[in-house]
């Protein structure tokens, strides 16, 4: 993590009060569903059939030694046939682990960095909008909306995604099974074009949304990186003065900070790196100045650039 002007980074911990070791994953399942559900059976079903090719090599090991030694002399024939099975049990090992974790890190972490993202914000009786950026399923947006009720609070939290109606549809059963759904509402787009005017919220929060924005051209080209730069632009745009921002991302949030010193906020704060659908991700958070002062030399910044 580099050091100085560039990060200002802190331990985030999770919110007073909330008590995310009080629901286990089965509870999290029954209201959320299973996001990932595609990759996770992906990943079991190329686990179970290297779990099976690795006991075929293990019940027919002289066999496949004969029939490497056609190719090879019979004691590299022993290693190679050897090897190979090795190497196919190690493979259904981590597929099995990768499918584990991707389980994890779609039910409980998710659920747990919703917690301390919410902790990140201190004061939510004053919030009146909020938003969430890509909400999915809900698990951040219902965490926002608990918070609100549990501090007082009169507001709203808005989720956004770019998925169907019929998906929010079902964002917004699991915000009235929370509890919380006169807090909520959801509607669908573009989030390099927020529907909202300038200034709208007090408080924008996204998780593990960003990074997709842009897939279409790769994620390391410089076109895709435009693009993940104007949804961090739009989230500043509809920012409050004062107002906080928070993103739970994976493996590009130095550019975001890099983006948002830019567009100089205040108070940036990257936390310690988790591991989450098997690639790196932070929280950052931000605060928009409460007013920004032209001096000599400097021009207003757009928010939309």
């Amino acid at each position: 993590m580099p050091s100085g002007n560039m990060f200002r980074e802190r331990k985030m911990g999770k919110p007073s009060g909330a008590a995310p070791g009080s629901r286990d994953w089965t509870q999290i399942y029954a209201i959320y569903g299973l996001d990932q559900l595609h990759t996770i059976l992906f990943l079991l079903f190329n686990a179970v059939l290297f779990t099976v090719l690795s006991l075929l090599y293990l019940t027919y090991f002289n066999p496949i030694t004969l029939f490497f030694h056609r190719l090879l002399p019979i004691d590299t024939a022993r290693f190679a046939a050897g090897f190979t099975g090795s190497v196919t049990a190690l493979s259904a090992l981590c597929l099995f682990f990768a499918s584990g974790h991707f389980l994890y890190s779609s039910l409980p972490l998710h659920y747990d960095v919703a917690q301390r993202m919410v902790g990140s914000v201190n004061e939510w009786s004053t919030v009146k909008h909020a938003l969430d950026l890509g909400c999915g399923r809900g698990i951040l947006l219902n965490a926002v909306a608990t918070q609100m009720k549990k501090e007082g609070s009169s507001g709203r939290v808005v989720g956004l995604d770019r998925s169907k109606m019929t998906s929010l549809s079902s964002t917004l059963r699991t915000a009235k099974i929370e509890g919380v759904g006169e807090y909520v509402t959801c509607r669908e787009g573009d989030p390099r074009r927020l529907p909202f005017g300038d200034g709208y919220f007090d408080v924008v929060v996204s998780a593990v949304f960003v990074h997709t924005v842009g897939k279409e051209y790769g994620h390391r080209t410089v076109e895709a990186s435009a693009e993940r730069m104007r949804v961090v632009g739009e989230m500043v745009r509809v920012l409050k003065p004062g107002g906080v921002g928070v993103v739970w991302d994976l493996l590009h949030v130095p550019e975001y900070v890099r983006r948002l010193q830019e567009l100089k906020m205040e108070d940036i704060r990257v936390s310690e790196r988790v591991t989450a659908f098997m690639a790196s991700s932070q929280i950052v958070s931000f605060r928009k100045p409460s007013q920004h002062v032209i001096g000599p030399g400097e021009v207003r910044l757009d928010w939309r650039c």
